[in-house]
């Protein structure tokens, strides 16, 4: 199966324009996001972002929450102002530095599985694909 490359804003991402070390392992597409975020963890770990990169096994947030490599957390993504935030039952942060973390899903609902997929294949679509959907559920 080819890799596929993550992007930013439409374009693939470069050594020039990627947050991520030179030695990218994700396997995932990512894709460049701004949604609102909380999380938390049974050591009483709390704290809200925003989630500025999501594919379907992992994200980054940008919090001012300090939490550790390893910790594994309950992570709430509110994707759609008028629905109830995508629950990410069982995530652990990779890495953490200059208030961005760095976080691998491990473990989703079956329901929020399906949620999470129909997420990222709207923000695989061009933004043509997604106003020509729109129209239509609209009848015009």
């Amino acid at each position: 199966m080819p890799r596929l490359s993550a992007m930013l804003n439409g374009r693939p991402l470069t050594p020039r324009n990627r947050h991520c070390p030179m030695t990218d392992q994700r396997k995932h597409q990512r894709f460049a996001v701004r949604f609102q975020s909380s999380f938390s963890s049974v050591n009483r770990v709390e704290g809200e972002g925003k989630v500025v990169d999501l594919s379907l096994r992992g994200c980054g947030v940008v919090s001012q929450t300090a939490v550790h490599p390893g910790t594994t957390l309950t992570l709430r993504i509110q994707a759609q102002d008028n629905e109830t935030a995508l629950t990410i039952t069982q995530a652990v942060v990779r890495w953490c530095r200059d208030g961005r973390i760095g976080i691998e899903f491990l473990s989703l609902q079956p329901d929020e599985w399906t949620r999470l997929q129909s997420i990222v294949k709207d923000l695989s679509r061009q933004p043509y694909e997604r106003r020509h959907d729109n129209q239509e559920d609209s009848g015009t």
